[in-house]
């Protein structure tokens, strides 16, 4: 039996899913990117420095990652180095950018997949908070002839959280998460100029002088968000893997992870998150000469098996065999997973942050459960939620380093010629960008974005991309309510606009 869901929702961009399901149970998954943008093109004969704000209009939701990505092209076909205040910025803007991400993720886009929304009508207590919750609900059902969960659609016939308390709980912080995410927000906006689409960040650094009252800003601001992690979202994580520990079973993927590294420590190349490959426990370095990307399932004639720097992009909407507007990257010809797992997993298998290993070990043992719970879909969130308090608690260290009224970088002229590569971690995983510069001109420009390697479709030697991998196996109890799929494939955070940039 196949079923098809077409548009995914809660999630960014366009998503069509196909899944065989035999014996309760899914057999094989396509993942569909049903979109062409077209970036990479639109690039071609500008100012290498319209490619920094341009490429940031990939994603509004993660904007920082693709310009400080674009800026390390230039700044390596320039041989910049950057000041440790630039350095520093550019990680208090991203830092609120992941932890802004993350919060989205878990309470808007997942939270939904596991609690009874509807929960909320039912509500008979007096607490002015709740009142107001179940007056604005009622007043939402009057004025709609939608489904009874309007407007938080769609809602699946499932098992939700059945204790009412942590139901309530996380519905209330649903609420609360955007508020926080508003302040991760101003953070940004902060040092950065504005959120989204930061306009202080440039090759060669960022323009944003970072006075007294700009770091005051930011900070008061941190102090608000590290208390939500701290005892609100971490909790929920803990809570929701408890009530649904099924899914620390399920959706385990290639259990082959990448990462490229992020947030710079210091000019010497050390980061608070490690680069490396990981595979049965052992991280071996990175090498970007063996990323390489298939076209045999992607809507273009580009030739398979070629590296991003010499990368091409050629749409062919009407190609046969093709199911998808993502192509196929892979790392030494395998199917590898990104993102917060593949982060944590890294830094930790790489022994660079006791920190992270501190936390990962203190949910683990709330759970109960071992590390081999991580590569699931619970196990995704348990390391967003990690890498999220842990982010936090180096942006108030990289906030007391800055050096108050001194400038963050300076600008440079374009060379006439020359190749850069800018290679960094957006939250949903690793981030590529590559440009060729002649005549002072962007003759080239591809990127690999996190969601092309997770949600690719089958390479040209049929091996199923990281998310179809991760759905094989899932249990899906009524086709006409797949609940199990759903959440695994959000566990994955996808982004479809960046995946078809």
């Amino acid at each position: 039996m196949r079923i098809n869901i077409d548009p995914v929702t809660r999630l960014e961009g366009h998503l069509s899913l196909s899944l065989d399901i035999d014996g309760g149970q899914v057999t094989s998954a396509h993942c569909s990117g049903t979109m062409f943008r077209g970036f990479e093109l639109l690039l071609q004969g500008r100012d290498p420095y319209d490619a920094c704000p341009i490429s940031q209009r990939i994603c509004g939701v993660c904007p920082v990652s693709h310009g400080i990505a674009s800026a390390l092209c230039l700044e390596q076909a320039l041989g910049i180095q950057l000041s440790d205040n630039a350095r520093l910025l550019r990680n208090l803007i991203l830092g609120a950018n992941f932890i802004q991400s993350h919060l989205t993720h878990f309470y808007h886009l997942c939270a939904l997949d596991f609690v009874d929304i509807t929960a909320l009508a039912g509500y008979a207590g007096q607490d002015p908070l709740w009142t107001g919750l179940r007056d604005w609900y009622a007043s939402e059902l009057a004025s709609s002839s939608l489904h009874p969960a309007a407007p938080f659609l769609p809602r699946y016939v499932a098992d939700y959280i059945t204790d009412p308390a942590t139901n309530l709980g996380v519905i209330q912080h649903y609420f609360q998460a955007l508020s926080m995410r508003s302040l991760a927000h101003e953070m940004v906006a902060v040092f950065g100029g504005k959120a989204p689409h930061p306009a202080a960040i440039v090759p060669g650094g960022v323009t944003c002088v970072p006075t007294l009252d700009r770091i005051e800003a930011y900070g008061s601001r941190l102090q608000q968000l590290q208390d939500f992690i701290d005892t609100t979202y971490l909790p929920d994580v803990v809570a929701i893997a408890k009530a649904f520990p099924q899914y620390g079973k399920v959706g385990q993927g290639p259990r082959r992870l990448l990462s490229y590294g992020a947030f710079p420590e210091d000019s010497a190349g050390a980061s608070l998150l490690a680069a490396g490959v990981y595979a049965a426990g052992q991280v071996t370095p990175l090498d970007p000469k063996n990323i390489t990307e298939d076209t045999a399932s992607a809507w273009f004639s580009t030739p398979s098996g070629l590296n991003p720097s010499s990368g091409q992009t050629v749409p062919a909407p009407t190609k046969d065999g093709a199911y998808s507007w993502v192509k196929a990257p892979r790392y030494g010809g395998a199917v590898v997973e990104v993102g917060p797992l593949a982060r944590v997993l890294v830094t930790q298998a790489a022994g660079t942050n006791p920190d992270l290993s501190a936390l990962l070990s203190g949910v683990l043992a709330q759970l109960n459960a071992t590390p081999g719970v991580l590569f699931s879909a619970l196990g995704r969130h348990i390391a967003r939620a990690v890498e999220c308090k842990l982010v936090a608690m180096r942006c108030a260290a990289w906030l007391d380093q800055l050096q108050p009224d001194l400038a963050g970088g300076q600008g440079y002229p374009v060379p006439q010629s020359g190749s850069g590569m800018g290679l960094m971690e957006a939250p949903r995983g690793a981030l590529g960008h590559w440009v060729t510069i002649a005549n002072r001109v962007i003759e080239a420009y591809q990127c690999v974005v996190p969601t092309t390697w997770n949600c690719s479709p089958r390479d040209d030697r049929g091996q199923p991309g990281a998310v179809e991998q991760a759905l094989v196996g899932v249990p899906v109890a009524d086709k006409d309510n797949p609940i199990e799929a759903m959440r695994v494939l959000r566990s994955f955070d996808p982004c479809l606009a960046c995946a078809v940039h």
